[in-house]
């Protein structure tokens, strides 16, 4: 499969129809800036991600940065505008069950119910809402893979940012062969829900996203798009100047 490199994070050069013709199997990540940032801080997160059959650009902005590398990326295809194309895709394939994994509580019942009416049959198949700092629960995530191994589903979204969800697919996956195929895409329950709404497709055409949604949440955003995510324009101007390193050596 044909990719390019942003920093240390390989991205598949793919259309959303040519990922949809070959996510059959494995685990779909989608990298985005503050994404890319956590690459290079966090070995573990950075080493788990790596290893995804799919890693796909979730954001325009680094479409555009792709360009100034002169390896092109074909498209952006954002988590949540994949996702309802997946399900559209499989519509009709009674083989393709899905287990929303992430949201708040009943959030993801929400989301089940508006995209099974869309669909026009229940391609999602249930839903769970893990408690908050479940992660660091044994017990807890021992419930969730008995959950998962017990339901109908073959496909899992798991919902629940980065770097949590990535380091619990591949910490578990392992334990759970009756999944097919993991997704890691953020807050694409709450879209599916209708608690969070897309930008104004201005703001996306501009890969201006990003600021629609700071400018809806500003005091949680501030931080990770002018603090966290500003250090990437250094490194990647290191990348193009040729002199960037993989901060762990890969």
């Amino acid at each position: 499969m044909n990719s390019i490199k942003i920093l240390n994070v390989r991205i598949n050069n793919l259309t959303a129809k040519e990922l949809l013709e070959r996510l059959n199997k494995g685990v779909l990540v989608t990298p985005n800036i503050d994404d890319i940032m956590k690459h290079q801080h966090d070995r573990e997160f950075h080493e788990m991600a790596s290893r995804a059959e799919f890693s796909v650009c979730d954001s325009r902005v680094l479409l555009l940065m792709s360009r100034m590398l002169r390896t092109p990326l074909k498209e952006a295809i954002p988590g949540s505008s994949f996702f309802p194309m997946y399900c559209d895709y499989h519509a009709k394939d009674e083989n393709i069950k899905i287990f929303l994994l992430g949201a708040k509580e009943g959030v993801g019942e929400v989301a089940r119910k508006r995209i099974n009416s869309r669909i026009g049959r229940e391609i999602v198949v249930e839903t769970y809402s893990p408690p908050f700092g479940f992660e660091k629960d044994e017990e807890e995530c021992n419930h969730i893979v008995d959950i998962l191994k017990k339901s109908e589903a073959n496909v899992v979204l798991v919902g629940l940012g980065n770097p949590k969800q990535t380091k619990w697919i591949y910490k578990y996956k392992n334990e759970l062969p009756n999944i097919n195929l993991f997704m890691a895409l953020g807050a694409t329950i709450d879209f599916e829900a209708g608690n969070v709404k897309r930008a104004p497709e201005i703001f996306q055409k501009l890969a201006l996203e990003w600021l629609y949604r700071f400018l809806k949440d500003p005091k949680r955003l501030f931080k990770r798009y002018f603090v966290d995510d500003m250090q990437f324009f250094y490194y990647f101007t290191k990348q193009l100047l040729g002199v960037y390193k993989n901060p762990f050596g890969k």
